[in-house]
């Protein structure tokens, strides 16, 4: 999947910003002038997107090469050199402001993950990313968050069922949504994993009731009630808690047992990380 979706991505990119030609590097800089240039850490976080800096100068122009001194997944401060590119200076320039966006989008979710992460620090409780990502720049997101030790859950619509509260309210009730689920699975011979929310006590127990599903999704629950619906769902299936879950309240919610917890806000409140890619003098 990556390839085919590098190609289109990288296409549609450059064709964004560059259309036409980069006029003021093709003015300024001569066809086959050499240089180097220098990925520079302004800020403290995760590094992450260097696989994909890496991609795109390989892309762009195949004889573009990177010494590189930091890997992705790696902790990195101000002052601090990920790689060197050298090449075609026209080539780097044309490159830079793709790598850097990139870059800086996912050093900012990595490091925000990490520190969701962290705080789990020895519970069974997994940290999940959602969809709700940038259009298009889902793939390097997702990524970004498994840099930061997050884990995925489904990527789009299509590798796995997530039965929300709108599947459930216009197929007519939990019952008619679950059933319904069985019947297209089997009618189309699919075997992808099927998850439910649930909003209250009430939708847990007709769940369990109906059964036929792999995971409950405990929505806006708090952690005393958390608690209470772990203790009643008792490891028949595994449970994911969503819904406005931060930093400061992570490890409470892990903490009454849940498998997962998935946070909206890793890939859509994230702060990019402070970088630049600065010339080398020669």
């Amino acid at each position: 999947m990556k390839n085919n979706f590098f190609d289109v991505f990288y296409d549609f990119a450059f064709s964004e910003d560059i259309g036409s030609g980069d006029h003021t590097s093709l003015a300024c800089i001569k066809n086959d002038q050499q240089g180097k240039a220098r990925l520079l850490v302004k800020d403290t976080g995760i590094i992450a997107g260097v696989e994909a800096a890496r991609d795109i100068f390989q892309k762009a122009d195949p004889s573009l090469r990177m010494d590189i001194f930091i890997d992705d997944r790696k902790n990195v401060s101000k002052g601090d050199i990920v790689f060197i590119v050298q090449g075609r200076v026209q080539s780097i320039l044309m490159t830079e402001r793709l790598v850097l966006n990139i870059m800086q989008r996912m050093s900012g979710i990595a490091t925000m993950t990490n520190q969701y992460v962290r705080k789990l620090e020895g519970l069974k409780t997994k940290v999940l990313d959602t969809r709700k990502t940038t259009p298009c720049f889902r793939f390097y997101e997702k990524e970004a968050v498994r840099i930061g030790g997050g884990s995925n859950h489904r990527f789009g619509l299509y590798d796995m069922i997530l039965i929300k509260d709108n599947h459930v309210d216009f197929s007519g009730g939990i019952a008619n949504a679950i059933n319904n689920t069985r019947k297209y699975l089997k009618e189309n011979n699919l075997n992808i994993k099927v998850e439910i929310e649930a909003r209250n006590f009430k939708e847990i127990e007709e769940i369990l009731s109906v059964g036929g599903i792999d995971i409950i999704m405990l929505d806006n629950f708090s952690v005393e009630d958390t608690k209470k619906a772990v203790k009643i769902i008792n490891n028949r299936y595994e449970v994911e808690s969503s819904g406005g879950i931060s930093l400061d309240t992570i490890r409470s919610y892990a903490e009454c047992g849940v498998d997962f917890i998935s946070v909206g806000a890793l890939t859509h409140q994230y702060r990019s990380l402070d970088m630049s890619l600065k010339a080398v003098k020669i």
